[in-house]
């Protein structure tokens, strides 16, 4: 590991943009059609996505496999980094201890995510066309709301920050106006994703998924 890092860490940072970046963003964008489309929209979305060919193994290759190299190797690189925040206070000392810390609750996030939602339409217990309303059930427990807020401030943190740090490391943004600039915009793409899934999560406590989560445990209660 330690004889090819240079290789390793390149692949790393390079899949935390293509294709893991778009698809956050993409994620960001279909989930935010539940609060300015609502129900409706946001299983339109969804059904567009699942009718693609080769949806599933799109997946695999475009998203899983990315994440969880992404996410391994981030791990590794977060356990073994030498953080000195508190002898060197200085700023991007503590965006680096940020970037390892929120690379960290974005995996179990995801892990969790992925579990909720995923893995159940895998078993059977959910359908695409129920997802809205498996959200609703998660997001309308306190707890597991809260938790959703963290873990998308944390991906959105660690996605922009990484960002940054991607453009400074591959020569993009040379010297410290343009890194210093780059910083600006890239805070404040933080601060717009960032409400954007805190307004999607809410859109899924709302009343019109409220009315669908309703109306299916209904239909369940006639069939049985």
């Amino acid at each position: 590991m330690k004889g090819n890092s240079y290789y390793f860490r390149k692949i790393h940072s390079l899949l935390g943009v293509v294709p893991i970046g778009f698809f956050l963003l993409e994620h960001l964008i279909t989930n935010y059609s539940a609060y300015n489309e609502g129900a409706e929209g946001f299983n339109e979305k969804i059904e567009w996505i699942n009718s693609l060919p080769l949806v599933l193994g799109l997946e695999i290759l475009l998203i899983w496999l990315p994440i969880l190299y992404h996410g391994i190797y981030g791990l590794y690189v977060a356990f073994t980094a030498k953080n000195n925040v508190k002898r060197y206070g200085y700023y991007r000392n503590i965006m680096f201890m940020l970037q390892r810390v929120t690379g960290v609750i974005t995996l179990v996030f995801i892990g969790w995510h992925v579990y909720e939602t995923r893995i159940q339409l895998a078993l059977g217990h959910v359908t695409h066309e129920e997802l809205g309303i498996r959200m609703h059930e998660i997001l309308t427990q306190p707890v597991s709301f809260a938790l959703y807020i963290i873990g998308t401030i944390a991906a959105s943190f660690h996605f922009t920050n990484g960002m940054w740090s991607f453009l400074v490391s591959w020569g993009i943004t040379v010297g410290p106006r343009a890194q210093r600039i780059s910083g600006y915009i890239w805070f404040a793409l933080f601060l717009v994703i960032s409400v954007m899934f805190v307004l999607t999560l809410g859109a899924f406590t709302g009343s019109e998924f409220e009315k669908a989560a309703t109306a299916a445990a209904a239909l369940k209660g006639q069939v049985m």
